[in-house]
């Protein structure tokens, strides 16, 4: 495959490994985390065992990325899990894993213009009486992300860093809060507290809570360093994520009384006021205020970074000529160009037909577009998992652990997540209409496309389907190694 000139190029060396630690983060928005996820795993899960959920997602994933790290290693891409694939199941498996990537990211940043704007809507007009439609403010920031990401991922990340320091510090202000006025109960860790309720839907929901870590891996061909910079980025998201989601859910259910936490939650559960309601109790007015300001910063700033992921996988499929090879054009600036606007025009025309239909977007564009894309991040993670197993086992690799039996034990526990996840799509979506539930078939049809897509290259296009491997390859590991000696991470 030739050479991309110098405007199908992502711009080289601009993120080290706190600027794709921030753009992980931001799409794990750990503030919407708390006031979402964790309410629902705890309603829905194990209560007062919740923070043990999320702790043991992070050492599952953790696990993953002991491999991860070492296919990070071998493969610099902006197609992430998608050259992954590639790599480790073959061209064939690549495409369905980037169509599934593809639409689940997408979906995605529908979904988060119907999360923005109804509480922007709901939020804006409780503190200020302003009250305009959910579309119209989604619509702003959609527009406003993308003209955000235009000014490159090294801006994008300097946003979203601003925006994950202020969500975070409200939320560590709310566990100081509860530790001095009431203590942390180590009762929640307890075996009576971790296996009460239904621990199986609790690990379901806390593993959405990480959503947003695999991004690392897209922002590969922009790091610097990125042989190291990316497994270190990976190792420090998943931690932080971790020690964020779980140590601000032990708060709330020592606020709440780990016995008692469960039943509390599913009270709440309608209204979706819990964490608001006791940020009253421990916080006040003034700071609970702030504190849902900060939920429309951090839904804003998670919109911007599922932009930025998404607009790299329709670049990265475009420059190996599966999709367009138009999406592979660039700004000056190394920003993707075509594939940020039809990203954006994607996902305002959808939110779009939702709201020309009247329906409401917390009942029906988001379970249906972030419940779906959930479901595909979840199948691209276990993909992937499987591929670096499959890969390393190929060479022979004799670094057992970090390739074969930790990555090994990650795919089968991120497999039973997934099985979980279509099992009980209902409750990963928010809803049981009918539709929704139906909507884990689009991944036969990804599956039965994928296979289509890649018989029809292998016949009709051959240079393509090759290109399909060559892609990957263009990456000059021995000159990156040179300048790893030269240059900071940071």
């Amino acid at each position: 495959m030739s050479e991309p000139r110098a405007h199908d190029r992502l711009k080289a060396n601009s993120l080290g490994v706190a600027g794709i630690v921030f753009l992980v983060l931001a799409a794990v928005a750990p503030l919407t985390g708390i006031v979402v996820v964790a309410s629902l795993a705890i309603a829905l899960g194990n209560g007062g065992g919740t923070p043990a959920s999320f702790l043991i997602v992070a050492v599952v994933l953790l696990l993953f990325a002991v491999g991860y790290a070492q296919m990070s290693k071998q493969l610099v891409n902006a197609g992430g899990f998608y050259a992954f694939v590639v790599k480790g199941l073959g061209r064939t498996g690549g495409l369905v894993a980037g169509l599934i990537a593809t639409i689940g990211y997408n979906f995605f940043v529908v979904g988060t213009i119907g999360t923005s704007g109804f509480f922007m809507q709901t939020v804006i007009a409780d503190l200020t009486g302003l009250n305009v439609y959910w579309y119209v403010w989604g619509l702003l920031s959609i527009v406003v992300s993308f003209l955000m990401a235009r000014r490159g991922v090294d801006f994008s990340s300097k946003i979203l860093g601003v925006s994950l320091v202020l969500e975070t510090l409200i939320l560590v202000v709310f566990d100081i809060s509860v530790l001095v006025q009431k203590g942390f109960d180590v009762a929640a860790f307890s075996p009576q507290a971790v296996f009460s309720g239904s621990l199986p839907i609790g690990l379901l929901l806390a593993a959405t809570g990480f959503l947003g870590f695999e991004a690392t891996a897209l922002f590969s061909e922009e790091a610097k360093r990125p042989l190291k910079t990316i497994p270190r980025a990976t190792y420090v998201a998943i931690c932080a994520i971790g020690l964020i989601l779980a140590v601000t859910t032990w708060a709330v259910v020592s606020a709440t009384g780990v016995p008692q936490a469960q039943a509390v939650a599913v009270k709440h559960l309608p209204t979706g006021d819990l964490i608001f309601t006791l940020s009253q109790q421990y916080l006040g007015t003034v700071m609970t205020d702030i504190m849902m300001i900060l939920l429309l910063v951090s839904l804003f700033a998670a919109m911007l970074a599922f932009h930025n992921s998404a607009t790299r996988y329709l670049y990265a499929l475009g420059r190996a000529r599966v999709l367009p090879r138009a999406l592979a054009r660039t700004r000056p600036n190394g920003a993707p160009q075509l594939a940020g606007i039809v990203q954006a025009v994607f996902a305002a025309v959808v939110a779009g037909l939702f709201a020309l239909a009247g329906l409401d977007p917390i009942s029906s564009l988001v379970p249906s577009m972030i419940g779906f894309g959930t479901l595909c991040v979840l199948v691209l993670q276990a993909l992937a998992a499987l591929s670096i197993v499959v890969y390393f086992r190929r060479r022979r690799d004799p670094r057992w652990w970090s390739t074969f039996v930790a990555p090994g034990i990650g795919f089968l526990a991120l497999l039973v997540i997934v099985v979980m996840a279509i099992v009980n799509f209902d409750i990963v979506a928010g809803s049981d209409a009918l539709a929704i539930r139906l909507l884990p078939l689009l991944l036969v049809v990804a599956l039965v496309g994928g296979i289509g897509f890649g018989w029809y290259l292998r016949r009709s296009k051959p240079a393509v389907y090759d290109a399909l491997a060559t892609d990957l390859e263009r990456f000059d590991a021995h000159a990156t190694t040179e300048a790893e000696a030269q240059e900071p991470v940071a």
